[in-house]
């Protein structure tokens, strides 16, 4: 029987406002089991009960509300390290100028507010309490970063691969307007209209007989393979700017001829190398 895998635990500390939650969604992204403002008392058998479940990729968020109890967060590190957990602690902090803007900026309490306290005393509180991680941790000082950039710091200090993991493939027609939801756009009008031929009007870019009439047409084998071209020089550059998924509408007249076949050509090459989610709009009511 195979050995469990071993856990790989990210425990995620900082002052309030440094970039902990955008840090924990950079990390549920790529596949982590994440948990936000764990108590510290729960820590243990969080971990235990997780990995007993087989869980092998988790991220933790702790901050000063655990209190003193901060204070034995090393000890537990260390008898998870010798247990075999692969444990990576990361602090975030920033200028307490800048937190002071970000929480203006937000108009968020702080969680330690309370009576007359001041933002700048509950940092210095915050700070205090939080010593104990912040010795212990990777140091990282967010505050010229931009949500963007710290999710992108996050995954490279972790080693973890940018990943668009979906393509969105959708086609329709320009008479009921372009999707919404849309990231790039693309014509299919210069093409041959199917609709024009009485054999193939009542028909669909998914029939054979309009595949057939489009397949011979040397300008759609152009335009699919231009598109391909451009999706294979980009889709890099979207993985790097943390998309998980992104959607490509192809539009034509009415949405069922040229849209839909180009749409059924580009998800026939894709599919193989990644998830590939299909919507015809205009022939969800057929």
């Amino acid at each position: 029987m195979p050995a469990p895998a071993r856990m790989r635990l990210v425990l995620i500390s900082g002052l309030s406002g440094s970039g902990k939650s955008i840090a924990l969604h950079a990390l549920e992204d790529s596949g982590f089991n994440c948990i936000d403002n764990l108590p510290l008392a729960l820590l243990a058998d969080t971990v235990r009960l997780l990995r007993d479940a087989g869980t092998t990729r988790l991220a933790l968020s702790i901050d000063a509300r655990s209190g003193s109890s901060l204070e034995s967060l090393p000890e537990f590190i260390d008898r998870l390290r010798t247990d075999g957990t692969d444990v990576r602690v990361i602090f975030l902090d920033a200028r307490d100028h800048t937190l002071v803007r970000r929480f203006a900026e937000t108009r968020r309490r702080h969680p330690l507010a309370g009576g007359d306290r001041t933002i700048e005393e509950c940092l210095r509180e915050e700070r205090r309490l939080l010593t104990p991680v912040a010795d212990y941790g990777h140091h990282v000082d967010t505050s010229e970063l931009t949500p963007i950039r710290l999710r992108e710091w996050i995954r490279k200090l972790l080693e973890l691969e940018s990943d668009l993991r979906t393509l969105v493939l959708e086609s329709f027609g320009y008479k009921a307007g372009v999707p919404l939801d849309a990231d790039l756009v693309f014509d299919a009008r210069c093409l041959p209209n199917p609709f024009y031929e009485p054999a193939l009007r009542a028909l669909t870019g998914q029939d054979a007989a309009v595949a057939g009439f489009l397949g011979a047409e040397p300008l759609a084998a152009t335009l699919v393979a231009d598109i391909a071209a451009f999706l294979e020089r980009w889709l890099p550059e979207y993985a790097r700017d943390n998309r998980n998924y992104l959607t490509i509408a192809i539009g034509c007249t009415g949405g069922r001829h040229r849209s839909v076949y180009l749409v059924e050509q580009l998800a026939a090459k894709y599919r193989p190398r990644m998830n590939v989610l299909v919507r015809h709009r205009e022939l969800l009511d057929t």
